[in-house]
């Protein structure tokens, strides 16, 4: 605890966000919410999407209590051994009594702080409906039809990085369909849903074959920049509901 400055205990804080993003609800592919146990109350907080070591060592360097991420540890059908990278990241936080908390999927369908409800809100897209797995993936439309040239020329001047595109240029999209990080595996339920173009971080080999044959444009933008929004929001929450500080560090990743 550090003078007057507002302090929440992380009891708290970890009840606060199980709630808000209904992370029980979810069968995730690893545990969401405390991953780490730090120091019992919480001052000041960082966020980021990836719990790296380059996060992880700014939180050292400027004394954070706890980091909250995206993507935290302790994935499912990954090796238990605490050894090499694994071992140095965990050091770090045990060493210097810092917290991990990770939200995975929850953070992806929060309806305000989650990922494709952000990205909605980026690019004033209307949702009306959902597909997918727990409903993670949204569908609506662009404030306008657009060509896909455009929306592509769109997604990399706001995320800062050219889409994959695969699709007709000068095709009008009206109805799009998101989900943010690795959703290529949902192309088929967005091209059922009956989208005209589906966008999200990553893509496959056959999503190449599905958009050419199907005419549904898919796009590409990079899984690491359509996850940032989310997290960045969901720390912005905590600092408006507690008081606390919070710094939202973005270590760039090309993927």
């Amino acid at each position: 605890m550090t003078g007057n400055a507002p302090t929440i205990a992380l009891t708290e804080l970890v009840d606060h966000l199980d709630t808000y993003l209904e992370a029980a609800r979810f069968k995730d592919y690893c545990p969401n919410g405390l991953q780490v146990e730090g120091r019992p109350h919480v001052t000041r907080l960082l966020t980021g999407v990836t719990a790296c070591q380059a996060l992880l060592d700014y939180a050292v360097a400027h004394n954070f209590d706890a980091v909250l991420v995206h993507h935290g540890y302790f994935w499912r059908n990954e090796s238990p051994r605490i050894t090499g990278l694994r071992r140095r990241r965990l050091g770090t936080l045990i060493r210097n009594d810092i917290s991990l908390l990770a939200y995975h999927l929850p953070l992806d369908a929060h309806p305000e702080c989650g990922n494709n409800a952000q990205i909605a809100q980026r690019f004033g897209w209307q949702p009306r409906g959902h597909f997918g797995d727990e409903d993670l993936g949204w569908l609506g439309e662009a404030p306008a039809p657009i060509r896909l040239d455009a929306l592509a020329h769109q997604l990399a001047q706001s995320y800062g990085r050219e889409p994959l595109v695969i699709g007709d240029e000068a095709r009008t999209i009206r109805t799009l369909a998101w989900c943010s990080g690795g959703a290529q595996g949902w192309f088929e339920a967005a091209i059922d849903a009956g989208a005209d173009a589906f966008i999200t971080g990553e893509i496959s080999e056959p999503c190449t074959h599905l958009a050419r044959e199907s005419g549904v444009a898919f796009l590409a933008c990079g899984h690491h920049a359509t996850e940032r929004d989310g997290i960045r929001a969901l720390g912005e929450h905590l600092r408006q509901h507690y008081g606390i500080a919070v710094e939202f560090l973005d270590v760039d990743n090309p993927v």
